[in-house]
C-alpha cells in the first residue's frame, strides 16, 4: 500500500494551524480580559475615599462580628471604610489608645482611660490609633483602606503611632507583613503590628 506523503503532510500542517490559531485566539482574549481587569481594578482604586461610617454591618466582619456598632463608636471609637460609587468596599475599625492592648477587653478598657483623660485635658483622644477589625468586599480594598488609614494618621497631630490588634492566624500575620507593617508582639491570644508613622 502506498502512503501518499504530501496528502498525509497537508493534513498536519492543517491540523496544526487549526489549534495554533485556536490557541493565539484563546491566548488574545485571555490577554483582553486581564487587561480589562487591570483597567477596572486600577479605575476603582482610583476613584475610591476613605470615609467615616456612623455603622457598618458587623455580620460582614470576619474578626470581630461579635463587637457591636455601639462598641465601635464609643469612647471616640471609629469606623472607616473605603468608598466607591456609593458602596463601601472596605471596613476598618479603631479605638485610639494610650498603651497597646493585647486583647479586646484591654482595648476596651484603654480606649475609655484615653477618652476620659482626652476629655479632662480638652485634647484629642490618644495617640496611637488601634486597628481591631478589617475586611474587604471588593479585590484591592483591604491594602487600599490600609494606605488611606496610614496616610490620615500621617496627617494628624496627636496619632503618631498605627497598631492592630490582630487575631492569631497565619492570614492576618500575611496580610499585614505583606502591607508593609512589622510584628510587634505575639500575645496568648492576639498578635500585634506596627505600621511605621513617619511624619
Amino acid at each position: 500500500m502506498k502512503i501518499d506523503i504530501k496528502s498525509k503532510t497537508k493534513k498536519i500542517n492543517s491540523k496544526i494551524k487549526e489549534k495554533f490559531n485556536f490557541k493565539k485566539e484563546n491566548l488574545s482574549r485571555v490577554k483582553r480580559n486581564i487587561e480589562k481587569k487591570i483597567f477596572n481594578f486600577f479605575e476603582w482604586v482610583k476613584g475610591a475615599n476613605l470615609v467615616e461610617l456612623e455603622k457598618c454591618d458587623t455580620n460582614d466582619d470576619p474578626v470581630r462580628p461579635e463587637l457591636s456598632n455601639e462598641f465601635r463608636t464609643s469612647y471616640g471609637r471609629k469606623i472607616f471604610g473605603v468608598k466607591y460609587q456609593n458602596e463601601i468596599h472596605a471596613v476598618m475599625c479603631f479605638a485610639f489608645t494610650n498603651e497597646i492592648p493585647k486583647t479586646v477587653n484591654e482595648l476596651d478598657q484603654f480606649s475609655k482611660d484615653a477618652f476620659l483623660q482626652s476629655a479632662q485635658r480638652d485634647q484629642n483622644v490618644g495617640k496611637i490609633a488601634i486597628a481591631y477589625t478589617v475586611w474587604s468586599k471588593k479585590k484591592g480594598g483591604g491594602k487600599l483602606i490600609v494606605k488611606e488609614v496610614y496616610k490620615m494618621i500621617k496627617k494628624s497631630n496627636h496619632l503618631n503611632r498605627l497598631i492592630t490588634l490582630s487575631p492569631l492566624t497565619e492570614m492576618a500575620r500575611k496580610f499585614h507583613l505583606r502591607n508593609g507593617a512589622t510584628e510587634l508582639q505575639v500575645n496568648k491570644e492576639t498578635q500585634n503590628f506596627e505600621y511605621k508613622v513617619i511624619k
